[in-house]
């Protein structure tokens, strides 16, 4: 129904910033959970960020302080602004969307039915 289309990722620096952008279309997010994920090499899927409907953002405490959710609805668009760049935060990062969630548990990968397809960020220290 609604397809996500990941863009912004690359190659930075330790310490670098990468603005991550997942567009929407053939439907609105403006009433979905959204949420940020990565996946490394080697390592399960984790969740990195998500927000409400209403704007109510929840973190991973590996990138709390550093990486900022958003979500503008008249775009239909969600954004991860990435600062402070690690290394271990090298992983294909990909959103998705939920229709509901939990509270305290917002970012259960299995809440989230709607992927885009990702991607790649790469830290290099």
């Amino acid at each position: 129904q609604v397809q996500l289309v990941e863009s912004g990722g690359g190659s930075v620096q330790a310490g670098g910033s990468l603005r991550l952008s997942c567009a929407a279309s053939g439907g609105t997010i403006s009433t979905k959970y959204m949420g940020w994920f990565r996946q490394a090499p080697g390592k399960e899927r984790e969740g990195v960020a998500g927000i409400s409907a209403s704007g109510k953002t929840t973190y991973a405490d590996s990138v709390k302080g550093r990486f900022t959710i958003s979500r503008d609805n008249s775009k239909n668009m969600v954004y991860l602004q990435m600062n402070s760049l690690k290394p271990e935060d090298t992983a294909m990062y990909s959103c998705a969307t939920a229709d509901w969630v939990v509270s305290g548990r917002q970012l259960l990968p299995t809440l989230f039915k709607n992927w885009g397809q990702g991607t790649q960020v790469t830290v290099s220290s």
